[in-house]
């Protein structure tokens, strides 16, 4: 853990209480912020954010299957069920099954499928590499390191470096 010894200026010592808390705001903060607009784009079809998460990891995974995408995303096919259908029904999604194998179901953008995708995400895209340019080349390298680290690891329901610790 840094400490102002290590001649960081203006660092926070995440592991104080008041600064880990101060920390999760921000992130909270900063996720409402940035997937605002996106929100708007996704209400105004009747869609949700789990609908761009499909159609964003369709789009950047050509013939991604159902399988696949169940497992990026983290959810179980009922949970996936009603939105992928949505999306298909939009004419946004088309399934198809391959010669090779009759058992699998491939995913794939239409073409207002990919507008509706780069409407949602390119503006994403340009406010990260802005607050990332922003931040400079060892911020970023440390966020991408946290961001990995908070993607892999799974959160205990728990956490036991504040089991221990009455709530404030």
């Amino acid at each position: 853990m840094l400490t102002p010894n290590d001649n960081y200026v203006n660092m926070i010592d995440v592991t104080t209480p008041p600064d880990l808390m101060a920390s999760i705001a921000l992130f909270y903060q900063a996720y409402r912020t940035y997937t605002s607009g996106s929100d708007v784009l996704l209400a105004q079809r009747g869609l949700g954010r789990v609908h761009h998460r499909v159609l964003y990891y369709v789009a950047r995974h050509p013939d991604l299957t159902v399988s696949e995408l169940l497992e990026r995303l983290g959810v179980s096919k009922q949970a996936l069920h009603a939105p992928l259908r949505q999306l298909v029904e939009l004419g946004l999604v088309t399934v198809s099954t391959p010669a090779h194998d009759r058992r699998v179901r491939q995913l794939a953008l239409t073409e207002p499928g990919r507008q509706l995708e780069w409407q949602l995400t390119s503006p994403l895209a340009e406010h990260l590499s802005a607050a990332l340019d922003r931040a400079g080349p060892q911020a970023t390298a440390g966020w991408l390191t946290v961001m990995h680290e908070i993607s892999t690891q799974p959160v205990a329901p728990t956490g036991p470096a504040l089991a221990a610790q009455s709530p404030p």
